[in-house]
């Protein structure tokens, strides 16, 4: 494709026509030549915005974007309304491909209910494989939004599902062939197959309804991350264990495959919560099928420990991801 903002036919063809999903706050939406949206909201309610980009694979890139936006807002106990993307393109990219990967976004929205409200299509030499950034809004009563930083000393800290999640489905679907020099079909397919996994919208729902504190979707810095984040945001210790860490063995052969630390690998799908009931958390966590599992509990000082039987060591803060050093 050449260089510059999309044709109109392809536009209209390849973008706009693949886009079906409707929300009613959205009072007017994407079209040729319209740079805004517009959103109703009720008087007791309050907009919660997110942006990311995704910059770290290609393989289902469409899909991929939407879920890890929605989920900052899950995160934060919304109800996902829209999201308005930012697509940079190639110029050896093909107008099928554009078309794919917004079929992917249209899906993501089916699965969310939510509507692409606006956005910006451009092919540029800026980029050397194509970017998604995506801002989600989402609407949550008065007062209600769930943080990072509500923790409080004494809580209980659950974590769902497994870590590296998305960073093992990435890594499975980007090196498939590197990595059957020593593991087998099997288990590269599960691991592909763990996007199925990286939603925490319906987690969000049943952490909201249960009233907990805070919320945090683990992300890039993987577990070890997200945990250093809460506590930062919620001036707290912690105490974890390492061993209640839940992480899928098809995580750990690949991260032993590249010498990287699982702990420090983006981990969409996996949501850290506190919480002053975490039992009664996990059984409701159990009876909706969403795994989960107690870590640990937060504490007043200002240590954040990971335990190892007799050992210990102390969280720092964030480095890269490891899903980087591939």
């Amino acid at each position: 494709m050449n260089i510059g903002k999309l044709p109109e036919s392809v536009l209209n063809r390849s973008v706009i026509k693949q886009l079906h999903t409707v929300r009613p706050e959205v009072t007017s939406g994407p079209g040729i030549g319209e740079d805004c949206a517009t959103v109703a909201i009720a008087e007791d309610e309050e907009f919660v915005l997110s942006t990311d980009p995704i910059t770290g694979t290609v393989s289902d890139i469409g899909r991929l974007a939407m879920t890890i936006s929605i989920n900052d807002l899950a995160s934060a106990g919304a109800e996902p309304v829209g999201v308005l993307l930012t697509v940079l393109l190639t110029p050896k990219m093909r107008e099928a491909k554009l078309k794919h990967i917004m079929e992917q976004v249209d899906e993501a929205c089916r699965a969310f209910n939510v509507q692409v409200i606006g956005g910006h299509t451009e092919v540029t030499e800026a980029v050397n494989q194509p970017l998604i950034s995506v801002t989600a809004v989402g609407k949550v009563k008065k007062g209600q939004m769930i943080s990072t930083g509500g923790a409080k000393p004494g809580m209980d800290l659950v974590l769902t599902k497994w870590i590296g999640l998305e960073g093992s489905s990435i890594i499975a679907k980007d090196h498939e062939e590197e990595l059957l020099t020593r593991l087998p079909q099997s288990l590269i397919d599960s691991a592909k197959d763990f996007d199925q996994y990286l939603s925490v919208l319906p987690e969000s729902r049943i952490c909201v309804d249960h009233g907990v504190a805070a919320m945090h979707d683990v992300t890039e810095g993987g577990i070890f991350g997200a945990l250093w984040e809460m506590g930062q945001a919620s001036s707290v210790g912690l105490d974890v264990d390492i061993k209640d860490i839940p992480v899928r063995q098809e995580t750990i052969e690949i991260c032993e495959f590249y010498g990287i630390n699982p702990y420090e690998l983006i981990s969409s799908g996996s949501m850290l919560i506190a919480t002053n009931d975490g039992n009664g958390l996990v059984r409701k966590l159990d009876a909706a099928g969403v795994a989960s599992a107690i870590i640990g509990k937060t504490n007043s000082t200002n240590d954040r420990r990971i335990l190892n039987g007799q050992e210990e060591r102390f969280l720092e803060p964030p480095k890269a991801d490891a899903l980087y050093s591939i």
